[in-house]
């Protein structure tokens, strides 16, 4: 995929265009970077074009000014799509991807084709004690990384892949997160419980690995409550990058909603 640095922003982004297809967006998990999807683009690169992301502070885009903050990541995004004359993206989001997603569907929703969700809790409606609990966990992993990073990465494939190879996958991608870039993540509060959902003019799709932890499934059978129209899938063999641990089931459920969300 080729590379591209965002001019208005420290966003690097890439690019595999087929022609007149639609326009999927992956957005990834924290501590790695865009080629958690690589089973994805090799998948879809002939079928759909495709756009995706390094956060702020992950993978190549770790260029950042004063005042870049991952809050501005929709507006960043936004800036992107219109660089690339995109006016509306499918957006695919694991794990702290799936909080931008959210965060950018609340303040572009014209610009969403379908949103699917995956590892994530609807950030609109977080309990209080689950957010708690999710804050306590984030801290004890800062802990780690700031004594090492190879540490926290150890511990970190374990949570985050239930597969040998896509932990050793997560493993060779978080150990080159840099410790500076934990700054970066301090404003994801801002997205939460700031926007209520309204009448989404968009599919939804949420889902998880069956071997994610207990909160993750707690939050999507809550999220299901909350919008019972939305579709759910939970992956087996998975854990919390359902892409990663099960990409041939991941790749098949996504091509379905796509298709579906086109009708």
């Amino acid at each position: 995929m080729k590379p591209v640095k965002s001019a208005n922003s420290p966003i690097t982004y890439f690019v595999s265009r087929t022609g007149q297809a639609e326009w999927i967006l992956f957005i990834h998990a924290a501590f790695v970077n865009h080629n958690m999807f690589k089973a994805q683009f090799a998948y879809f690169e002939n079928k759909y074009n495709i756009l995706a992301i390094d956060v702020i502070g992950h993978g190549q885009s770790t260029d950042t000014q004063k005042g870049d903050t991952i809050d501005r990541m929709p507006e960043w995004i936004s800036d992107i799509l219109k660089t690339e004359n995109i006016d509306k993206v499918h957006i695919v989001g694991v794990s702290l991807g799936a909080v931008l997603a959210q965060d950018f569907a609340n303040h572009y929703p014209h610009a969403v084709s379908s949103l699917a969700c995956f590892g994530g809790y609807d950030i609109n409606n977080f309990d209080k004690k689950m957010k708690n609990e999710n804050s306590a966990r984030q801290k004890l992993m800062m802990l780690k990384a700031l004594f090492s990073v190879k540490w926290f990465a150890k511990a970190n494939r374990k949570i985050s892949a239930y597969t040998s190879q896509a932990q050793n996958e997560f493993y060779a991608m978080n150990i080159l997160f840099p410790k500076k870039s934990f700054m970066y993540l301090a404003t994801l509060h801002n997205m939460v419980n700031r926007y209520k959902t309204g009448q989404r003019n968009y599919p939804l799709l949420i889902g998880c690995g069956k071997f994610d932890i207990p909160m993750e499934l707690e939050a999507i059978k809550a999220w299901k409550n909350r919008e019972p129209h939305c579709t759910v899938v939970l992956f087996e063999n998975a854990g919390h990058c359902v892409n990663m641990d099960a990409p041939q089931e991941f790749n098949k459920t996504m091509e379905e909603f796509w298709k579906d969300a086109g009708q």
